[in-house]
């Protein structure tokens, strides 16, 4: 191999790279991100003054109430019930056939001498059938931290959970908005009941990295290769 065809190689190499970077999005997660982080005590709004009187209406709890969540701080448990399935089929059928037929032309009353007559056929058809079914199902519970009060009383929680294992990292992020009215006497939420959701659950790792495309193969299967 001649050191031009090494720089073309070189080059095309290169290229493919910077393309699979561009089509592949994926950002790597990282623990402690600040955004999922709980509120300290130190952020947590401080009490009104009392001006004498040893009632605090943000402090209050009914006295026959269950110990739920409903300030800034204040932890509560999301369970884990998403279930999706998607499924979609189509078809489609489309022929279309052409026939022309031109006689031999009357010239002075006579045939022509030369035959000129004409006759074409054609058929056209196309055929396809697509299917496609998906499903997904994410169990278990995180419990989170109260990040914001709005003023019609919902809750904005926000959390995650990392799990340490031997070839890697698995992690729950949860981020939604809660009714009061949904939380349970247990001080737990379906993530169901979660407006504005956003739940992730992925990894890191080797294990993580093994279910991943190379490089090359990205540019491979992504939109930039033209065939």
């Amino acid at each position: 191999m001649n050191f031009s065809r090494f720089q073309a190689l070189l080059l095309v190499l290169l290229a493919a790279a910077v393309l699979s970077g561009c089509a592949s999005n994926e950002i790597q997660a990282e623990p402690d991100d600040p955004h999922f982080a709980p509120v300290q005590p130190s952020r947590m709004e401080p009490p009104p003054p009392t001006r004498g009187s040893l009632y605090q209406a943000s402090y209050s709890q009914a006295l026959f109430g269950d110990r739920k969540a409903y300030r800034i701080g204040d932890v509560i448990t999301v369970n884990l019930e998403e279930q999706t399935r998607s499924s979609k089929s189509a078809s489609t059928d489309m022929s279309r056939n052409t026939n022309i037929n031109v006689a031999n032309p009357n010239i002075g009353g006579r045939d022509s001498p030369v035959d000129l007559s004409v006759n074409m056929n054609s058929a056209r058809g196309f055929s396809g059938d697509a299917s496609a079914d998906q499903s997904n199902s994410l169990l278990g519970s995180i419990t989170v931290t109260v990040h914001d009060v709005y003023p019609n009383g919902n809750l904005l929680v926000r959390g995650e959970k990392w799990l340490t294992l031997n070839q890697g990292s698995e992690y729950v992020r949860v981020s939604g908005i809660v009714r009061p009215e949904d939380i349970r006497p247990d001080n737990s939420v379906s993530s169901t009941l979660l407006a504005d959701a956003r739940l992730t659950y992925s990894g890191t790792g080797d294990l993580a990295n093994a279910n991943r495309q190379g490089w090359l193969a990205r540019f491979f299967n992504s939109g930039w290769w033209p065939l």
